[in-house]
């Protein structure tokens, strides 16, 4: 285990007395033009442009029933409910996300080093990459809330340390995403510039931000001009699809007041050329099952 350095110059300051914003400092694709992997160039080139990259089945159906089962057995299970890596709904308290899964359960772990996952990160990040984050979301139907707009770099940044916009994430789709039952957002192009939101981050911020996210938040009037500018693409499609998207992005989702589920797997890898340092706009780290500060490579 290797632990995290000191703090490193602040490219993309936020949580101050105003909301500011910052052109992107970083490469999107960072891997070598012609590298190998299974994005083609031009499906790199368009999540070099809009920030994503939609695949109809990265996982067969026989793999989704598999791991919708053990997604079943893992927020069924009292002893999971009661472990502080789980999250529940503010209104109902059922279980809304369970953080660290690959950790928690070999089953996600092997998802984690499956290579249709683990070399699609790699080749959009061009190293070697650890987890920075994974969990699995639970939104039930009938009521189940969303996730409010935001960028994760922003979050990441200013309370993780993470330095520099080298990250990806990844949501892959356990129940069919319909246009109706909350599902992801994005704002296309969004994550060429970074937000800045204002607002001081207060104390242990993550165990209300992780129900009903507050500090980090944009305000309504920027939101207004990302949506003008870019427009909103909202993710479809069947079980065992999956989203990558930059870690800049500006997403977010709605409640799920369907009686049809959504329940997905959610994995953050980090360039382990950009290890987390201390927060940029934060007291403390978060805790490592939310932000990683193990950087050992995944294999």
């Amino acid at each position: 285990m290797t632990t995290a350095p000191e703090r490193t110059a602040d490219l993309y300051p936020t949580r101050g007395a105003t909301e500011v914003t910052t052109p992107r400092q970083d490469p999107v694709v960072w891997s070598e033009p012609g590298a190998r992997g299974p994005f083609a160039a031009g499906e790199l080139a368009a999540f070099e442009r809009d920030g994503f990259a939609a695949i109809d089945q990265l996982i067969t159906p026989e793999e989704v029933l598999a791991y919708r089962a053990e997604l079943d057995r893992l927020v069924t299970d009292p002893d999971i409910r009661a472990d502080e890596r789980s999250i529940v709904e503010p209104t109902s308290q059922e279980i809304r996300s369970v953080f660290e899964v690959h950790k928690i359960s070999e089953k996600f772990a092997e998802l984690v080093r499956d290579p249709r996952v683990l070399d699609r990160a790699r080749q959009i990040l061009g190293s070697d990459v650890y987890v920075h984050q994974s969990r699995i979301n639970v939104k039930p139907g009938f009521g189940a809330s969303g996730f409010y707009w935001h960028s994760d770099f922003e979050t990441w940044h200013a309370e993780d340390g993470l330095p520099r916009m080298r990250t990806v994430s990844v949501s892959i789709a356990l129940t069919e995403n319909f246009d109706t039952n909350g599902g992801l957002m994005i704002m296309p192009g969004s994550h060429l510039t970074f937000l800045g939101c204002a607002g001081e981050t207060p104390k242990d911020n993550y165990k209300k931000s992780l129900q009903m996210q507050d500090a980090g938040t944009p305000s309504d009037e920027a939101l207004t001009g990302y949506a003008d500018r870019h427009g909103i693409k909202l993710f479809t499609g069947r079980a065992g699809s999956a989203t990558w998207f930059d870690c800049n992005c500006m997403h977010g989702s709605g409640d799920n007041i369907t009686p049809y589920p959504r329940s997905n797997v959610f994995i953050v890898f980090n360039s382990v050329e950009n290890a987390a340092v201390e927060p940029f706009a934060a007291p403390v780290p978060r805790p490592a099952y939310i932000g990683a500060r193990d950087f050992t490579p995944v294999h």
